[in-house]
């Protein structure tokens, strides 16, 4: 009922999405796309593959900082792998091999092995040894009911949820106390949204830093109907954030200041930048740049 009364109250905010990023390959770097199906388990093709090593436990920039710089691309039947000093790794979407078992923070996901050449050619690039392995889209992962409120919110090789949605205005302001401090200006690829919120044109005022923190639902009229999001539980930064995605080198420079005016109390005091977000209607819509993004504030 409380969702229904909301979505019909005049809405608090008024944004566009300025920007859609698919991570094909988890840890990898991230596409950008001018519009993508949001299906049950996120944007299509977001965190379907993923890097594991001998023992088939996922691997990160955490372990592995030179992932950042494998580059994916989306075609229609494939996907294409590019590195500094390697041929292209050529995908088919719809090709698998052997069923395996994967681990993701502790949890065992049914995926399947894409093969030898692939994973000689990771293994080439990273240095060390390691397999690519495809989300089996059978198996359902669910994100936590705790965080969710009990809603099934199924992702795929993500860390944990669905979508993860930021603003221009978040990354602005970490940029103004970056820049005030003699740092350079980092870009939102270190943050690895799907969903970046700019303002709208004639919105009466313009979103602040971190007002997706405080965001009841999002709601965004599309050609097939309306997609509603829900942010969830504020996303908890790692040591990625400090990694250079053009260069793969990592200075502390970027959490060093998140920790001066982003300790979360919902995450204990954990750095966080950007919600985790589920959705509660829409899936098989198309998501566009440029789409209105409406809803209320939650106090």
């Amino acid at each position: 009922m409380t969702d229904t009364i909301s979505s019909q109250k005049a809405p608090d905010y008024s944004a566009v999405i300025a920007q859609l990023f698919v991570y094909p390959v988890k840890s990898c770097a991230g596409v950008a796309v001018k519009d993508a199906y949001l299906t049950e388990t996120g944007l299509d093709l977001d965190r379907a593959w993923m890097v594991v090593d001998e023992n088939n436990a996922f691997l990160t920039q955490r372990e592995l900082p030179r992932m950042a710089l494998i580059q994916p691309q989306l075609r229609t039947e494939d996907i294409v792998l590019r590195a500094p000093g390697m041929l292209a790794l050529h995908l088919a979407i719809d090709k698998v091999e052997a069923a395996v078992q994967a681990s993701v923070w502790g949890q065992e996901v049914a995926a399947y092995d894409m093969g030898a050449t692939a994973a000689q050619w990771v293994s080439d690039f990273l240095g060390v040894k390691a397999r690519l392995v495809r989300f089996d889209p059978e198996h359902k992962r669910a994100s936590s009911l705790s965080w969710t409120g009990g809603v099934e919110a199924l992702n795929q090789f993500s860390d944990g949820y669905p979508l993860l949605v930021t603003s221009e205005a978040s990354l602005n302001g970490l940029n103004d106390k970056l820049r005030a401090a003699g740092q350079e200006a980092v870009t939102m690829a270190r943050f690895r949204p799907n969903i970046v919120l700019g303002d709208a044109p004639g919105a009466v005022e313009a979103m602040a830093p971190h007002d997706e923190d405080r965001l009841q639902h999002l709601e965004i009229v599309t050609a097939e109907g309306t997609v509603r999001l829900q942010p969830v539980k504020p996303c908890p930064r790692c040591p990625i954030v400090n990694i250079d995605p053009l260069s793969a080198s990592s200075t502390p420079v970027v959490n060093d200041m998140l920790q001066t005016y982003r300790q979360d109390a919902r995450l204990k005091g954990a750095l966080s930048f950007g919600m985790n977000t589920i959705t509660l209607e829409g899936v098989d819509q198309l998501l566009k740049v440029g789409q209105v993004v409406t809803g209320q504030y939650q106090f």
